[in-house]
């Protein structure tokens, strides 16, 4: 495998931050790098560094043979000319119009932006394509991606990934990307580079081989001090024994114990997203009834649209661009207003709501973490236990120094950090989380879904993430551009399954409904049949949805069995109280009424999985 990059004792300081201390590492041909860390530990600095942006202060970076490198930042520079400008400057028509390859970029990252489009009246997310567009049109050896994935809708980072993995599979240059969304990583990447404390730890597999073997490097770590403090203890215990006059004991002793003292590892920063309390929610939560919404253009984002939230649902909301789903959240809100229909709120909701931007933060940007949550609540009940607001922010992974900091000051990933620990304050009872995986690296990530496990209330999320969706909802819908919200079974590999087989439809230009329904069938995978009189047997889409309903069905039955063996715990805690004793009965008859519709549906969509 040709070597193509590499790093050798690179050493970076921003400031009073050391982000690379005397990094070295290497990028070979063919090879498919993902690069994940805290926010703020230097990964975008890493990247322009490898790509010739960013000059360190010591060591070097070689490039083997002129090896080219294109870097796609995460600051958006495009502003003038046009989308045929950005992507292909001065070439002419005839040198890309016949290349396959070109013309997929242009099918999957700018299918509804003209090239003739002026880049000043394209939105963020469209600037966003084109500028990726404009770097895989092109044949440069190291591809360089930082955060690509962001104002990509499903479907998009479907299309990058399976991009990526084609133009990489075999050689032909090679890809590092730095990335928050973890199924991109896994479907991708089979190197994973974790930058942390000014070093980089390197990793085989993509994110979930990445996650396995720290937790390995951890576990070793782990029986190493284990032994060391147990060393210590009998250091320290001989040091306490025998005469007062400490002088006596053999130097070599203590020189033994104050090493092992020396040797103390420093902490890694932790993050604990604490579970506040929340509200009591009634049986009423949210409904919208027969709701239409029409923008003032004309165009119906909603169209006479009746959907149910009770208290404890988890949705996951997927949809193509422009489809309406953070105007969904609106209504549930209340802060957009159908054209018509209703929405129907209990006496009893709080709703708190992540947006997508954090302009929420400006009026606070003047003042420090701690004050900025201050406002919103002074003390908070987590876990039983009264904690200030310093305690808290503390907790959340903000250490004493950055707990004082200006909230301007920020990085994206702490801001966003804050955005949610301000919403958790204020006690609510169901959220509302328009791409709430924005700006968070994957620590903050998983211990965002491990609060959400866990969490009581009612949940809405929008997502792009794939992983977020299927770690903490129950159920997914989809605005698919029609006007309706569509229920998906079989999640959002149902979700990518319905546009394949639109766009499929689309394309056919059949005037048959039959033909239509055909081409629909195919491209979701289907195997119908020309037989009228043959009975037809489950598509392979439809065997696809069932697997999924029965993986989903399967988490949700271990989940029951779980919150039963607690119910019979407590039950048996509080034999004595008749009156919680009730209250756990009845809990738990609910369980088992819900256990037997789960294992009927079971059985269904196993007979369909066959």
């Amino acid at each position: 495998m040709a070597h193509l990059l590499g790093a050798d004792g690179v050493h970076l300081t921003l400031g009073t931050r050391t982000l690379l201390d005397g990094v070295s590492l290497g990028v070979d041909d063919g090879q498919r790098i993902g690069v994940v860390g805290p926010n703020g530990a230097g990964k975008s600095t890493l990247l322009r560094v490898l790509s010739g942006r960013q000059d360190p202060d010591a060591g070097r970076v070689t490039r083997v043979g002129g090896s080219r490198v294109a870097l796609l930042d995460q600051r958006d520079e495009l502003m003038a000319g046009t989308v045929l400008d950005a992507v292909h400057g001065d070439a002419d028509a005839h040198e890309w119009a016949s290349d396959a390859r070109i013309r997929a970029v242009h099918a999957g990252l700018l299918a509804d932006v003209g090239l003739d489009a002026r880049l000043a009246e394209l939105s963020g997310g469209q600037r966003r394509r084109v500028a990726l567009a404009a770097l895989l049109v092109r044949d440069d050896e190291i591809l360089v991606l930082d955060e690509p994935t962001n104002h990509l809708d499903v479907e998009g980072v479907a299309w990058l990934a399976g991009y990526l993995v084609d133009r990489y599979a075999r050689g032909g240059g090679a890809l590092v990307v730095v990335t928050h969304d973890r199924w991109f990583l896994d479907a991708v990447c089979t190197r994973t580079w974790e930058v942390h404390d000014g070093v980089v730890d390197q990793y085989e597999g993509g994110y979930a081989a990445y996650v396995l073997a720290r937790a390995e490097r951890a576990q070793q770590a782990a029986t190493v001090e284990s032994k060391r403090q147990n060393l210590l203890r009998k250091e320290l215990a001989w040091l306490r024994r025998g005469a007062p006059a400490r002088t006596s004991k053999p130097k070599f002793r203590i020189d033994a114990a104050t090493a092992l003292i020396a040797d103390e590892p420093p902490p890694r920063d932790s993050l604990a997203l604490a579970r506040t309390a929340t509200a009591r929610l009634g049986k009423d939560v949210l409904d919208l009834e027969d709701v239409t919404y029409t923008l003032p253009d004309g165009r119906v984002l909603l169209d006479d649209v009746t959907w149910r939230l009770g208290p404890g649902d988890r949705y996951g909301v997927v949809g193509v661009n422009g489809a309406g789903k953070t105007t969904l959240l609106r209504l549930l809100t209340g802060n957009a207003v159908p054209t018509s229909g209703r929405v129907r709120r209990g006496k009893t909701v709080r709703v708190a709501e992540l947006r997508q931007d954090v302009e929420d933060l400006d009026e606070v940007a003047g003042l420090s973490v701690v004050e900025a949550v201050e406002r919103e609540k002074r003390t908070v009940v987590v876990g039983g236990k009264e904690l200030t607001a310093a305690q808290l922010v503390e907790r959340l992974g903000f250490t004493r120094e950055r707990a004082r900091t200006l909230v301007r000051e920020l990085s994206g990933g702490e801001r966003r950090r804050l955005q949610l620990l301000r919403l958790l304050v204020a006690e609510p009872n169901v959220l509302l989380l328009d791409e709430p995986t924005n700006d968070l690296d994957t620590d903050t990530l998983a211990a965002v879904e491990d609060l959400l496990d866990g969490w009581p209330g009612t949940l809405v999320v929008v997502s792009h993430d794939r992983y977020l969706l299927e770690r903490v909802c129950d159920r997914q819908v989809a605005l698919l551009g029609d006007g309706q919200v569509r229920d998906l079974p079989g999640g959002v590999e149902e979700y990518l399954a319905l546009r394949g087989a639109a766009l499929t439809s689309s394309g056919a230009n059949s005037t048959s409904a039959v033909g239509t329904a055909a081409a629909a069938s195919a491209a979701a995978g289907g195997t119908g049949g020309t037989g009228a009189a043959a009975a037809p047997g489950p598509s392979a889409a439809e065997v696809r949805v069932a697997r999924k309903e029965v993986q989903r069905i399967e988490r949700r039955l271990e989940r029951i069995s779980a919150l039963e063996a607690d119910l019979h715990t407590r039950m048996a805690a509080q034999a004595t109280d008749h009156q919680a004793v009730t209250a756990l009965d009845t809990e738990l008859r609910a369980l088992a009424a819900e256990r037997e519709e789960l294992e009927v549906a079971w059985l269904e969509a196993a007979e369909t999985v066959g």
